[in-house]
């Protein structure tokens, strides 16, 4: 971190600050330019509040030099990180692919669709039980008895669940019910959420905001290892531009930007990226070809009598046809797919 010196602070006010500088941890250097001096910060910034050096009448500006995500960053963690969930590995070398339906409906349903994407190649089993829906008249999903119908479709295929938390105050039966927590494009800012699962064993899988920037979603994710969980993966899920015709805009760069800029697996929803069924399939192989770790895909056994999201929902033979375009692909890449 640089701060700026006004034009003629004397020495007195620039030793002041120094001292409470150095209080905070922090090694100053000083250099003195022409008309104005600069102080260099050396140690753990990020708990240093720019805001309020920079409300300090003496200074110009405060500048950082590195980012304020530390243990995210790749720059202090150069070896990409790999999660690992059973037997499941995502993370370097690995392209993992989670399917299930958008929620949880019945027994049935959720049985029906895990063993079919099992025995497509899916490694993991979505299925929501806590619904955000944009209206509350929407269906907001089974609860907790949703969760207890993923542990019997579980226990059915041996597959490892992800399901979506909406609060803090259900942290305590996720860590009990479910195998990866997901916190969901809405909830990327709740911070008392973030610093909820931080305290949890479970890995987390934590979704981009609709409009969050790589730097935002990062910093989520600190928050999580902060608090001593380091198994985050992140999910791009598509943000929201001016363009209407897709339900949002998947950001393929997000993927090569965010393995420089963090260590952190990161794997693709290009089922609510684009919103539609057909739309699916290419941007899956994009999201490979741009090195993604993973998949999420939505699967309906009956997309047409969905109770959520049925438009954008693969029927199990889609899904069938889309994995052995996936193991094309990784073949050609030199890559390994969960089995």
């Amino acid at each position: 971190m640089v701060i700026v010196m006004k034009p003629g602070v004397s020495e007195q006010e620039i030793q002041k600050l120094v001292a409470q500088l150095k209080e905070m941890g922090m090694d100053v250097g000083i250099t003195n330019g022409i008309g104005c001096s600069i102080l260099g910060l050396v140690g753990d910034t990020a708990s240093v509040d720019m805001g309020k050096l920079s409300l300090n009448p003496n200074v110009d500006r405060v500048m950082r030099v590195q980012e304020p995500y530390k243990k995210a960053n790749r720059k202090f963690h150069p070896e990409s990180t790999v999660v690992q969930v059973g037997d499941v590995k995502i993370g370097e070398g690995n392209i993992t692919v989670i399917a299930g339906p958008c929620s949880v409906e019945s027994a049935p349903q959720i049985t029906e669709v895990a063993k079919s994407v099992k025995a497509s190649g899916a490694s993991v089993l979505r299925g929501g039980a806590f619904k955000p829906r944009t209206s509350p008249y929407s269906f907001q999903g089974l609860e907790v008895e949703g969760l207890d119908l993923l542990l019997e479709a579980k226990a059915e295929t041996g597959l490892p669940i992800v399901s979506e938390i909406m609060s803090p105050k259900l942290c305590e039966v996720f860590e009990e019910k479910v195998d990866i927590v997901q916190i969901g494009a809405r909830n990327m800012q709740n911070f008392d959420l973030l610093k909820e699962v931080g305290k949890m064993s479970k890995p987390v899988l934590l979704k981009r905001g609709l409009a969050s920037s790589y730097e935002e979603w990062i910093m989520s994710a600190e928050y999580i290892l902060a608090g001593g969980n380091k198994n985050v993966i992140l999910c791009e899920r598509g943000i929201r531009t001016f363009e209407s015709y897709t339900r949002n805009t998947l950001d393929v760069s997000a993927i090569p930007a965010i393995k420089k800029m963090s260590h952190l697996p990161i794997v693709v929803d290009p089922s609510h990226a684009g919103g539609a069924s057909w739309l699916v399939e290419p941007l899956a192989m994009a999201a490979i070809a741009a090195g993604a770790d993973g998949l999420m895909i939505e699967v309906h056994n009956d997309p047409l009598h969905a109770k959520c999201d049925g438009q954008q929902s693969l029927t199990p033979d889609q899904f069938q046809l889309l994995m052995e375009k996936v193991d094309k692909m990784t073949q050609v890449m030199g890559k390994q797919r969960n089995h």
